[in-house]
């Protein structure tokens, strides 16, 4: 547009120069009005394009942002699916070595557990503490020796629980029911400052 405005410019002061004095008064005032009617025409088709490129670009605007949103959406869901599927993979191998670690974290502690019982064991039987094997062979042999004596005819000797309660006397009388004694606190000495 600019360089239509430019030739049309260069024609009539062109024209003007040529045209002697006489046709400068007439000229000049045809001259004007061309150049206006340029300007004004000039005005108006920028404006029109204006209008067009702003109604075009609404349009395809619309069209374009309308087709963003279908893509964004289209690539949301395909990143949905492949990182749900990660997710699942990621979760299994997750658990996978939690369960690893469980188990070695087990293993440990019965190994731990294990050297534990045998050291506590060693000390015993170095302080000379009978264990649990030495208790019940014991426990067998008395209950040998209690057989045996039975056997011979003489009574199993009264154990001190039992020696005490056949001491008392049978005819004593029937104790009352007495209520549980509730402790009295005893009263502290004064501390002597």
């Amino acid at each position: 547009m600019a360089a239509k405005f430019k030739k049309t410019a260069k024609k009539t002061s062109g024209k003007t120069r040529s045209a002697g004095a006489a046709g400068k008064g007439a000229g000049a005032q045809e001259q004007a009005e061309r150049l206006s009617k340029t300007l004004s025409e000039s005005a108006q088709q920028i404006w029109l394009a204006g209008v067009g490129a702003f109604g075009r670009a609404q349009a395809e605007g619309t069209k374009l942002f309308e087709g963003l949103v279908k893509e964004g959406l289209s690539l949301e869901q395909t990143a949905r699916k492949f990182t749900g599927g990660q997710a699942g993979a990621l979760r299994d191998a997750v658990e996978s070595k939690v369960g690893q670690a469980r188990e070695r974290a087990t293993d440990t502690w019965d190994r731990l557990e294990k050297v534990f019982e045998e050291r506590v064991q060693r000390a015993l039987v170095k302080l000379g503490v009978p264990g649990r094997d030495d208790l019940a062979e014991l426990s067998e042999r008395v209950d040998a020796l209690t057989a045996e004596l039975r056997r011979q005819g003489g009574a199993a000797p009264a154990r001190k629980g039992t020696a005490k309660k056949a001491a008392k006397p049978a005819a004593a009388k029937p104790a009352k029911a007495r209520a549980p004694r509730k402790a009295v606190a005893k009263p502290k000495p004064p501390v002597a400052p």
